[in-house]
C-alpha cells in the first residue's frame, strides 16, 4: 500500500505542476517551441518543489514537532 500511495503522490505533484505552468505559459502568451520548453521547465520545477515540500511537511509531522 505504502508504494500505491507514493506512486499517486508522485502522480499528483506531476499532474499539479503541469497544469500550473501550462497556465502560467498560456497566460504569458507562450506558443511553439519556446512555450512547450518553458512549460517543461517551469513544470519540472514545480512538481519537484511540491515532492520535496511534501516529504519535508510529513517528515515533520512524523517527528512531531
Amino acid at each position: 500500500m505504502p508504494l500505491i500511495l507514493r506512486l499517486l503522490a508522485i502522480f499528483a505533484c506531476g499532474a499539479a505542476g503541469g497544469v500550473v505552468a501550462w497556465l502560467t505559459v498560456s497566460w504569458l502568451g507562450g506558443t511553439g517551441v519556446g512555450g512547450g520548453i518553458a512549460s517543461a521547465m517551469i513544470g519540472a520545477f514545480l512538481a519537484a518543489s511540491l515532492w520535496v515540500g511534501g516529504v519535508a511537511f510529513i517528515d515533520t509531522v512524523k517527528r512531531g514537532r
